[in-house]
């Protein structure tokens, strides 16, 4: 059988194809994502289930002119698959290969390279009134956003201006009941009853038998039926809720029937103002396993499956990871004390917190992708008396910087914060590498900033955290945990620990880089050089016992999974300057070197490849130390018989 698939290499190429040709290439496509996703870790529900919605914009609009945003943007392999990218889909996620997010690196139709949910509606308006103002009114601006996206608060405050400024504007409302779990909230409650309401379906159903039965007008007739059914469904349901924004609502539409789907397109693609047209998707669709449990193939581990699409293995790793022990411990704490809660932004699965969810339903809040909203909430329960610990990745909880600041911060309040996927976090690249937590919350007066060492640093400082009397927040990447043996010292604040003695030199490690500072002092150890080890454990308040070391050390290399700007290597800078400047006598400290993320985005590969690249490895930081120390390479230790 000919493949379609390979043929087009560009959009353009869909012209000439009919229905059929599209539905075969459709199948095509959801075997090209199942291919990948049975190699690597990638998402992959939410791409099945946009294939037909790809397909029917790219035939219906020209995205060479025109503007298309992929709101969140991890729903982008079909639309990479058509825009030329078909013969190097195969490195997706891969160091050096595509990345799994859109890029315009890589195509000019990719524009803004997006892995937050909710801008897509802005980026697209604005788009519209720029091009408006350079007299390009020709130009179609859409933004495709899911129904999880939705609530955002970003996505209503451009719904709101779009209404206002009356730009052309279509929005796309890709809705399969799912964010990467089943959404929540009073907005997807209302819009299952857009779903589900019979008068409308009946409408709907009606309507549609009238148009396929007129010959030669039938775009007009579907215009007149199109008005009248909007009226009705302003009366029956809430369309008003659109509506009254200056917004005008289509659908809902079936989002899998190629000719519906295009014919819906093409009548709102010349139409004035912002519109927006509510498409029905399913997470999964086309593959069973991933139609049946859409939450775990969000993002599954590699799976083998046969020609009937059943599942024959996947490959889970039994390791532990850091977020497992986040979540255990949370756990506890809220067995503990009924005054605590967690609270994630749609992200229960992602922090693993579905047990606690099932065993604490009073005491877990999940308020979908509004991350502003989660903190000044949790502020409102801190100040009642509750103990709140918000989970949330690190790349996540920028988008409430301001709540930080004002909500929790200034009021000095006991919020938890517990920062997932701190630093690198592999193939899902720049947009989510948590790389700027340490610098941005180490700025806020009462803020108490801890990077556990290790599995027994993080289950020691939840307990610890939730004791405190103020805002508390803890990072911990996306990696397999280690514990380091030997006795451990207590959480106390702003104190380190020595794991290792040594007169030669120093390294200060902050945070699960730990381990690798620990085999670099092993492996010098085994070269004449005896290097000391801190675990620094507190960013801020940092111990002075540190700065006492450093003084005395002949040299100190200090290592952060963090940008370096403003980092835990910029917090020693400044207490080592501080104290040399309050001193009343001569400093003989060493040279500092700081080993952590360069002044760039760093790209998307396996977390173990991008940290031996950076130097921030076990190999890296041992050779920067023989730097310091004068010794340009390795020294191999004679071996006497």
């Amino acid at each position: 059988m000919t493949q379609i698939l390979p043929t087009i290499t560009s959009p353009h190429d869909l012209r000439g194809l009919s229905i059929e040709q599209l539905e075969s290439l459709a199948a095509e496509m959801r075997r090209a994502l199942t291919g990948v996703a049975g190699t690597r870790t990638a998402h992959f529900a939410s791409n099945l289930g946009v294939v037909e919605l790809c397909l029917a914009l790219h035939r219906v609009f020209d995205f060479s002119r025109d503007r298309l945003i992929w709101d969140t943007g991890h729903q982008i392999y079909p639309h990479k698959l058509i825009t030329g990218r078909y013969d190097r889909f195969d490195t997706i996620r891969t160091k050096g290969g595509l990345m799994g997010y859109p890029n315009p690196e890589e195509s000019p139709y990719d524009l803004f390279m997006t892995g937050h949910a909710g801008c897509s509606v802005s980026c697209a308006l604005g788009l519209a009134s720029g091009d408006g103002l350079l007299g390009e009114d020709d130009r179609r601006s859409v933004a495709v956003i899911g129904d999880g996206a939705l609530p955002s608060g970003i996505v209503f405050e451009a719904l709101n201006n779009a209404g206002f400024l009356k730009k052309r504007l279509l929005v796309i409302l890709n809705d399969n009941r799912m964010s990467i779990c089943p959404r929540v909230g009073a907005l997807a409650e209302y819009l299952d009853t857009i779903r589900t309401n019979p008068w409308y379906r009946e409408l709907k159903q009606q309507a549609g038998g009238i148009i396929k039965g007129v010959p030669v007008v039938g775009e007009s007739v579907e215009r007149m039926l199109g008005s009248m059914k909007d009226s009705l469904k302003t009366g029956l349901h809430g369309g008003a809720l659109f509506e009254a924004m200056g917004v005008r609502y289509f659908g809902p539409v079936e989002g899998h029937a190629l000719p519906g789907l295009i014919r819906y397109l093409e009548l709102v693609k010349d139409e004035e103002g912002p519109i927006l047209l509510h498409v029905l998707t399913e997470k999964g669709h086309g593959f069973k396993p991933a139609e049946d449990d859409p939450v775990f193939f969000h993002t599954p581990a590699p799976f083998e499956c046969d020609d009937d699409d059943c599942i024959v293995s996947i490959k889970k790793s039994s390791a532990r990871a850091y977020t497992d022990v986040a979540a255990a411990s949370i756990a506890s704490a809220l067995r503990r004390d009924p005054r605590a809660t967690v609270l994630t932004a749609a992200m229960c699965q992602g922090n693993k917190l579905e047990k606690v969810r099932e065993e604490f339903p009073q005491q877990f809040f999940d308020v979908g992708i509004c991350e502003s909203h989660a903190v000044a909430f949790a502020a409102g329960q801190a100040k009642a008396g509750c103990r709140p610990i918000v989970d949330i990745y690190s790349t996540f909880l920028q988008r409430s910087y301001d709540q930080v600041f004002q909500e929790v911060c200034l009021q000095n309040l006991p919020v938890v914060f517990m920062m997932d996927r701190a630093g690198l976090t592999g193939p899902d690249g720049p947009t989510h590498h948590g790389s700027y937590d340490l610098g941005s919350l180490r700025l806020f007066p009462n803020m108490a900033v801890l990077a556990p060492g290790d599995e027994h640093d993080l289950e020691a400082m939840v307990p610890w955290a939730l004791e405190q009397s103020g805002p508390v927040a803890i990072r911990y990447p996306k990696a397999v945990v280690e514990r380091h043996p030997g006795p451990r010292a207590p959480i106390e604040l702003g104190r380190s620990e020595v794991l290792a003695e040594g007169h030669d030199g120093l390294i200060v490690a902050c945070g699960t880089l730990l381990g690798a500072a620990l085999a670099a002092a092993a492996t010098l150890r085994q070269e004449g050089l005896d290097v000391a080890v801190v675990n620094a454990r507190f960013v801020k308040p940092l111990d002075p016992a540190i700065v006492d070391r450093i003084e005395s050390a002949p040299w100190t290399v200090t290592v952060e999974e963090n940008a370096l700007q403003t980092g835990f290597g910029s917090a020693v800078l400044e207490a080592v300057a501080d104290a040399r400047a309050a001193a009343d006598h001569p400093c003989f400290g060493g040279p500092i070197a700081r080993l952590g993320l360069p002044d760039r985005f760093v790209e998307h590969g396996e977390r173990g490849e991008l940290l031996a690249d950076l130097g921030l490895d076990a190999a890296g930081i041992a050779a920067t130390c023989r730097r310091l120390a004068g010794r340009d390479t390795a020294v191999v230790p004679v071996r006497r018989r």
